[in-house]
């Protein structure tokens, strides 16, 4: 018994560590921000809204402990230096998700996903757009019906996470 008990225990550790490192095997194409879009107040940054799973431990300190809340979320440089850790927390009676703004180029963010644990999902901010993700589980999208297989990126589920970045068409 002991035999095969050790090489299990010693599988399982390897495949917690992997998943607490934010890459558990699922690979996404790169998310960008939404194709026609209005101008943003600062015309060099651009914008991240992130609409992580909501968060599994009740904050009772909340202004809604009733309402749930969406997870915190870390944003890596593309070399994978941590630039920032994000409370996910708009801070408004709405308890919608930060918006968090960056310069242009791409970045890494590291999030969990309903149904997925954490994944690192590989994105693009443009100067005066807004790059959404969502992670929370069927994500309110203005209009659905523009998405197709060619400039959605979608979990293995099929449900969408955001916009294909330009240049990542491989739907």
């Amino acid at each position: 018994m002991k035999v095969i008990a050790a090489p299990l225990i010693a599988a399982f550790v390897i495949f917690l560590a992997g998943c607490a490192t934010g890459s558990c095997g699922l690979a996404l194409d790169t998310v960008g921000p939404m194709p026609a879009q209005t101008a943003m107040v600062n015309p060099t940054n651009g914008t991240l809204v992130v609409y992580s799973a909501f968060a599994m431990n009740a904050d009772f300190n909340s202004r809604d402990p009733y309402r749930p809340e969406y997870s915190d979320y870390k944003i890596f440089t593309t070399n994978g230096e941590l630039l920032r850790q994000v409370h996910n927390d708009s801070g408004t009676v709405l308890q919608d998700p930060a918006t968090v703004e960056l310069p242009t180029g791409g970045y890494r963010v590291v999030a969990r996903a309903n149904g997925y644990g954490r994944l690192m999902i590989p994105i693009i901010i443009e100067a005066k757009r807004t790059t959404v993700l969502h992670l929370e589980g069927g994500g309110a999208w203005p209009d659905k019906s523009v998405f197709n297989q060619t400039n959605a990126v979608r979990l293995p589920d099929g449900r969408i996470v955001g916009w294909r970045a330009p240049g990542n068409s491989s739907g």
